[in-house]
């Protein structure tokens, strides 16, 4: 057996497994014996646990948003909806928290894998000391399965030909299909599947987005499992790309929102504040934050300013009803596996809402995290493409606000 000292990343050393048959003469008076197999104990659910992300708390309808999210409404109505849960702020982080049970810093994640640096609490790969709940779930007889974001990985061990000692299979999942770091493009996506890249199914040309694909290899694990075995219970981690930055979405979705948001964020954040007086949602005596002095009222904005936030507001929403509609196809699924009633659905999102595009919202982020963010002028001339594969948009600040009502 190696020594922890010589243990090179990644080994798993398995115990010595003591043989309860007998060994006699020949096969005739011996007596075979297999290590037993890990069995869940009866009743045990499925689980499915989606990660929403950069998604805000009054985003959802079920939390007084008017955006539409009829299939997460649906799983809140048949459950129970939290106002007081907590996230760390940061993809990694969150996802570490959730996935180990643990402090983020004790799993290495105080701050985004693809900035891990050379301190503890740093280095962005959670120790296995810290199981997985892929892994408990897998050594109690699940079935384990990834689709979506990972985002637990350093950057530099994402390629080729690094170890896969941080990657979904290393962790305690089956089959994982993907994508690492904190964001990738929804039309043309940089995908792994298992431990090795992959190109899109299909071009966007011809209708490709990432929600829909990731929602078809979810349906396809799944499916794979039950022609199989049809009582073996799941894990099905499914965490999309939505609504992280690029806000791109399928344009018949964006011009379902056209002039949705006309009203602008003042009114959208009471408007919103009230419903969650009415849900229940927020406590009647609650009253609304002040807006920060560092947004400004949409009275004072000019045509060019309303037009660009309305469009980028349009392309969030839009991406979120989106993937809602494939969480749906999903669910459906399941349903039709007959696993519905067995099934616990879980759903969080990995933040509040991001202030990333900054104050007057981006097309580009790697512009606008050099300094050299698009004009509004030049936004304005390029609006048609916010949203669309052209751009890598997100909104700005100041609905971040508002999804963050109250």
């Amino acid at each position: 057996m190696l020594s922890s000292r010589s243990r090179p990343p990644g080994v798993v050393v398995m115990a010595k497994t003591v043989f309860g048959g007998k060994i006699r003469d020949d096969w005739r008076t011996s007596e075979p014996w297999w290590p037993p197999v890990a069995t869940p104990p009866e009743g045990a659910p499925n689980i499915v646990l989606i990660v929403l992300d950069d998604v805000g708390f009054a985003q959802l309808g079920c939390y007084g948003s008017d955006i539409d999210t009829p299939v997460i409404d649906g799983v809140a109505a048949e459950g129970v909806r939290l106002t007081n849960f907590h996230t760390t702020a940061l993809c990694s982080p969150t996802r570490a928290c959730l996935l180990t049970g643990r402090n983020h810093h004790r799993s290495g994640m105080g701050r985004v894998a693809d900035l891990a640096i050379g301190f503890p609490g740093y280095w962005g790969r959670p120790p296995r000391e810290n199981g997985f709940l892929s892994e408990i779930l897998r050594a109690n007889g699940y079935a384990t399965y990834a689709v979506g974001k990972w985002h637990l990985s350093p950057e530099g061990e994402t390629n080729m030909a690094a170890s896969r000692a941080t990657w979904p299979l290393a962790r305690g999942f089956d089959r994982w299909y993907g994508f690492h770091g904190g964001e990738t493009h929804q039309f043309v996506p940089a995908l792994y599947h298992d431990n090795h890249s992959v190109r899109p199914p299909r071009a966007m040309e011809d209708g490709y987005h990432l929600s829909s694909d990731i929602a078809d290899r979810a349906i396809e694990f799944l499916g794979d499992l039950r022609a199989v075995d049809a009582e073996l219970p799941f894990f099905l981690y499914f965490a999309t790309g939505a609504c992280h930055s690029p806000h791109h979405a399928p344009a018949e979705w964006i011009r379902h929102y056209e002039g949705r948001f006309a009203q602008g964020w003042d009114r959208w954040r009471d408007q919103t504040f009230e419903r969650q007086r009415a849900l229940g949602i927020v406590p009647e005596a609650t009253e609304l934050s002040p807006r920060p002095p560092w947004v400004p009222s949409w009275d004072s904005l000019d045509d060019r300013q309303r037009a660009l936030a309305e469009r980028f507001m349009e392309c969030f929403a839009a991406y979120l009803s989106y993937t809602d509609q494939q969480i749906g196809r999903v669910l459906d699924f399941i349903a039709d596996l007959g696993d519905a009633d067995d099934t616990v659905v879980i759903v969080v999102s990995d933040n509040g809402a991001s202030s990333e595009g900054g104050k007057e919202g981006t097309i580009n982020e790697g512009r606008l995290s050099n300094f050299e963010g698009a004009s509004v002028g030049e936004m304005y001339r390029r609006i048609d493409e916010i949203g669309g594969p052209l751009s890598h948009s997100n909104y700005p600040w100041r609905w971040t606000m508002a999804g963050n009502t109250p």
